[in-house]
């Protein structure tokens, strides 16, 4: 974390901020609800230290104190040394008192280049404004579980010490309209009058769940906004010679994760904009083409190529799923808060508004997997955001279980299971569900807690097709498992596989996570074994090496080893899950290693935004990795690696301490 003053001071911890939902065309109603305004700004999370001491972070988690100045002690006089953690967003005012990203942009773009040649300014022409709509702790407490309405009358309870910096976004209930003979409908009418963004509607019940999209927060966005990659330019023509003439548009398939040409956008640039941009451009210029299929020849004339790293956002009305692309497009910016790897294209927009009626009920198939018959449901229904349905997770899970289902083998298995989408609400479940046939393998274990504790758990075991498919048709679409197999009189194995999970703290990404990987291979070589890595599908990745038979600590190991990288690099490595003590570094979670944890599965899927698996890498791999997007990889991904690769973890899955 950049700046001195928050180098010395107790500053809160990170909290990836809770998204909003799209709501399908159909604004929510009812008593359960309040509605705030949509803003357009910079979403930041605000941590105050006890002594005033702020942190702003992006909603990706990169620290951008150093850029407002103005807004990082105005909220400590009113917390009274209370420690807090606020989300909000980040505004400018245009000269009618709405707030405009445009010129947020442009100050982005000057604080830049003021940056880069070591110049402080503090913008006084573009001042800018913190808008808080919640509050995530406050002291020693943390609210997250509190419902919304809570967390928004402790909010309100703070009195904001300049309305010029700092004020909180007006919350309206339900109630609240209709006391006024308002409607939902009448306000947001009221919103597009003003030249507001739109509503969001946010249960008032609801938790604060961090990093994900929930049926709690839905938007009602007035305009469609489209993030996109920058993967080409053309060259501007007659009163734009010699500067940009428009950009050509990319973003990541929903289905396969390929990058797919979406348009392109010539207008909303302003003079600086298009100079700037042509100036960045020209420095990432490549021959070929970057998309997994070539666009149309006419839709390309003279565009010039470039490395898709950049990712900005357009205003739009109309998306064609007939040819995937944007119509009507206006740029509105560079998004530096947001990686090329988040960027997923959009669907079709249906011309009617959701229906507010219950829904068919489960639609049913019969197969046979295998000797087994089972009943398949919802195969059509989307399980994320992006559109990825179950029945592309029972098909991928099908397509990999030769490589999956030996690292599953005689292992209990703990499902992360989404029956809503990712969208939804996910939850842990060890116990065999309620109606598993009849031929599922099981195993009764007692002591699930980490020190042994708690009754019998009845464990499926999965280790065969049908059974796989059975869980993904649970919506299991994350599977954990101990690093240790059952015997066969039905007890807990001797640990057969050591593990280290390597989490990259605030600061850090999974570039540093390679770089700790490589010397944990290093000695763990050294010391006779034969280490394998994957990714954790998430932000992280894992190391694994087979141990041979007979009584071994592997917990002691791992922490041994962590601990003592962690003393050779303290700047970059801790062996500590203090969150606290892990900004900028590497933690070595070596206690997965305990016979009670689990670890998400090779070749497993995670529940995120779009299909991402912990996928297998060679260490040639590991060793060249110099970007984040450099190793994240979804199912569409992991089917292509394995014609190229083969199965990477084959030694892992064998007994012993695998092959060489």
């Amino acid at each position: 974390m950049a700046g001195s003053a928050r180098d010395h001071a107790e500053v809160p911890g990170w909290i990836e901020p809770m998204l909003a939902k799209p709501d399908g065309g159909r604004l929510r109603s009812g008593p359960e609800w309040a509605y705030e305004y949509k803003l357009d700004g910079y979403r930041a999370a605000v941590r105050v230290a006890a002594d005033g001491t702020t942190a702003l972070t992006s909603r990706n988690g990169i620290d951008f104190t150093d850029e407002f100045p103005t807004l990082t002690g105005v909220l400590g006089a009113a917390l009274d040394g209370r420690a807090a953690v606020f989300d909000g967003e980040i505004v400018v005012y245009d000269q009618a008192g709405r707030v405009d990203f445009g010129l947020m942009q442009d100050r982005r773009g000057r604080y830049r280049r003021h940056q880069s040649a070591g110049a402080t300014r503090t913008f006084d022409d573009l001042p800018v404004r913190l808008l808080l709509f919640d509050l995530l702790s406050l002291g020693t407490e943390s609210l997250l579980d509190q419902p919304y309405e809570r967390r928004r009358d402790l909010l309100t309870g703070i009195a904001m010490p300049d309305p010029h910096l700092v004020s909180i976004v007006a919350s309206v209930t339900f109630d609240q309209l209709a006391a006024d003979r308002l409607t939902p409908d009448k306000l947001l009418r009221r919103v597009a009058a003003e030249g507001q963004e739109g509503l969001i509607a946010k249960h008032r019940t609801a938790p604060y769940v961090p990093g994900r999209r929930t049926d709690a927060w839905l938007k009602h966005a007035l305009t469609h906004t489209q993030e996109v990659i920058i993967c080409g330019w053309r060259p501007g023509q007659r009163s734009f010679e010699n500067t940009l003439g428009g950009l050509l548009l990319g973003a990541h398939d929903p289905v396969t994760g390929d990058l797919v040409y979406l348009g392109d956008v010539g207008t909303g640039f302003s003079h600086r904009a298009r100079d700037e941009l042509k100036t960045q451009l020209r420095q990432l210029e490549q021959r070929a083409q970057p998309f997994a299929k070539a666009p149309p020849r006419e839709d390309v004339a003279r565009a010039r190529w470039v490395r898709p790293t950049l990712v900005g956002e357009v205003e739009y009305r109309q998306f064609t799923s007939g040819d995937g692309r944007l119509r009507h497009t206006s740029w509105r910016g560079l998004r530096q808060d947001k990686s090329p790897s988040e960027v997923v294209a959009p669907h079709a927009r249906s011309a009617e508004p959701e229906p507010a009626t219950p829904g068919p009920p489960p639609r049913y198939v019969t197969v046979r997997v295998a000797e087994r018959q089972l009943r398949l449901s919802n195969l059509e229904k989307p399980l994320y955001p992006d559109g990825f349905t179950k029945a592309q997770v029972i098909g991928y899970y099908s397509q990999l279980a030769p490589l999956l289902l030996p690292l599953l083998a005689g292992r209990p298995v703990t499902f992360v299971r989404y029956p809503d989408g990712t969208d939804g609400e996910g939850f842990y479940e060890k116990n065999a569900a309620a109606g598993a046939p009849a031929w599922l393998r099981t195993v009764s274990l007692t002591g699930s807690g980490s020190r042994g504790s708690g009754g019998p758990v009845n464990y499926p075991l999965i280790d065969d097709l049908p059974s796989l498919v059975w869980a993904a048709n649970l919506a299991a679409l994350e599977l954990h498992v101990p690093q240790w197999t059952v015997t066969s009189d039905g007890a807990r194995g001797i640990p057969d596989r050591l593990v280290f999970d390597l989490d990259p703290g605030e600061g850090a990404t999974v570039v540093d996570c390679a770089a700790v990987a490589t010397r944990i291979r290093d000695a763990l070589v050294h010391d006779g074994l034969t280490p394998y890595a994957t990714t954790s599908g998430s932000k992280g990745m894992q190391l694994y090496a087979g141990v041979p038979g007979g009584p071994r600590s592997t917990s002691a190991y791992a922490k041994a080893l962590a601990e003592r990288l962690a003393r050779e690099s303290p700047d970059r490595v801790t062996a500590k899950m203090t969150k606290a003590l892990r900004a900028g570094k590497v933690f070595i979670d070596w206690s997965q290693n305990n016979p009670a944890k689990t670890t998400i599965s090779p070749y497993s899927l995670r529940g995120r935004a779009t299909p991402t698996v912990a996928t297998p890498v060679t260490w040639d791999e590991v060793g060249a990795c110099r970007r984040e997007d450099e190793l994240v990889f979804t199912a569409g991904d992991v089917a292509a690696r394995v014609e190229r690769f083969g199965d990477i973890l084959a030694g892992l899955s064998q007994s012993g301490a695998g092959s060489p």
